[in-house]
């Protein structure tokens, strides 16, 4: 089970699924899907909540949190995003949420450990 640390809220720019990798929007507190590698995560979107595009969401900045799985990842990997947020492997250089606790295939939820940075 996951322990988030920092949660905090933001606005929503566009339709965001739950459990996915968020960037920061065009507007000031306002975040979106991360839809590439090179996009740099500001967290992940809390479990269980979609939000429509102008919806206060609560993104999961520090601690643990679940993600969806976009492919195979190790337990132990650098993971980042795809072009739906979902978490894949991170290659070296590319920006990265955090490190996978467990072991995933794609559309599994999984436990990452937040900890930003380029891989």
């Amino acid at each position: 089970m996951p322990s988030p640390g920092l949660i905090k809220q933001y606005t929503a720019g566009a339709a965001i699924t739950a459990c996915r990798i968020v960037k920061m929007g065009a507007a000031d507190y306002a975040v979106l899907t991360a839809a590439a590698a090179a996009d740099i995560p500001v967290g992940i979107s809390q479990e269980k909540i979609d939000a429509a595009s102008g919806d206060r969401i609560d993104v999961i900045e520090s601690g643990e949190a679940k993600v969806s799985a976009g492919g195979t990842i190790a337990r132990g990997a650098r993971v980042t995003s795809n072009a739906t947020g979902q978490a894949v492997a991170a290659a070296t250089g590319n920006q990265s949420i955090g490190t996978a606790k467990v072991s995933a295939v794609s559309g599994d939820l999984f436990d990452v450990i937040i900890d930003r940075s380029p891989a």
